[in-house]
């Protein structure tokens, strides 16, 4: 039997440094109650772990957010790498209790580009999955700003609708049907898609949030023109260098199969 491992694996530092700040407060806080918003990361064993030292995991937030109607003002809630929504952090901060935010520095990372746009008046095409925790959190950077409006794209070909709209060849009704839980509320595709900046959930393909960018920009190039482009559209580079490394050392894997 032959067993090889890739040449970066196992936890990033910024999930290192959410696990450990959870396991602190824990220590830190013994005759608390201590509440998770969520999994502090997508690994049973960590969340079991914090579970048998009396961490209680609130269930994944639903449409409005998470629960936090069991938390009082002398507890304690953890937030989890991916970070939470703007609604969330302003619900934990009128209740008084104490908050460790462990959210991913390259997760703050993305949430000030899309803040920057909507400060600016972009709409934020997010590459991402509408549900996941971190997405969400990321999408509602834009309400710091009125009128900040975003757009979740799963993948290349959900872009590519994006970028027929563009282009003249898409279906008001059906564009607004398909994507309408992962628009802001009140998102217009005849407006929200004039002006655009890309960012992607950290944990996605990086080839792809890029592979997205570049398309989506050629369609407004093409739409409208390169000075158009140059004006309206914006797509920086918020891929996570840890998540890059894993990805890359995965793809060099599969090149070097065993003999």
């Amino acid at each position: 039997v032959t067993v090889q491992l890739a040449r970066e694996f196992g936890f990033c530092y910024g999930v290192e440094r959410a696990v450990d700040y959870a396991y602190q407060t824990r220590r830190k806080f013994p005759d608390r109650r201590v509440f998770l918003a969520g999994e502090i990361i997508h690994n049973p064993h960590v969340n079991g772990r914090l579970r048998d030292m009396g961490v209680v995991i609130l269930p994944p937030p639903g449409p409005t957010g998470f629960d936090f109607s069991e938390v009082r003002a002398e507890d304690v809630v953890i937030l989890p790498a991916f970070g939470v929504s703007i609604t969330d952090f302003e619900e934990l901060r009128a209740l008084g209790c104490v908050v460790v935010d462990t959210t991913c520095g390259s997760v703050l990372n993305v949430w000030k580009r899309v803040e920057s746009y909507a400060r600016d008046g972009y709409t934020a095409l997010i590459h991402g999955k509408h549900y996941h925790e971190e997405t969400r959190a990321t999408a509602s950077q834009v309400q710091r700003y009125p009128g900040g409006q975003f757009l979740v794209v799963r993948d290349m070909g959900e872009a590519r609708l994006v970028c027929d709209y563009i282009e003249g060849r898409g279906d008001r009704e059906a564009f607004l049907a398909k994507f309408a839980h992962a628009a802001g509320p009140g998102f217009d595709p005849d407006v929200h898609l004039r002006r655009i900046g890309v960012a992607n959930q950290t944990t996605m393909l990086a080839r792809e949030s890029l592979a997205i960018g570049e398309e989506v920009g050629q369609a407004m190039e093409r739409a409208h023109g390169a000075e158009y482009r140059a004006a309206n559209f914006r797509s920086f580079d918020t891929i996570c260098s840890a998540t890059q490394e894993r990805q890359d050392a995965v793809r060099e894997l599969l090149q070097d199969p065993p003999d």
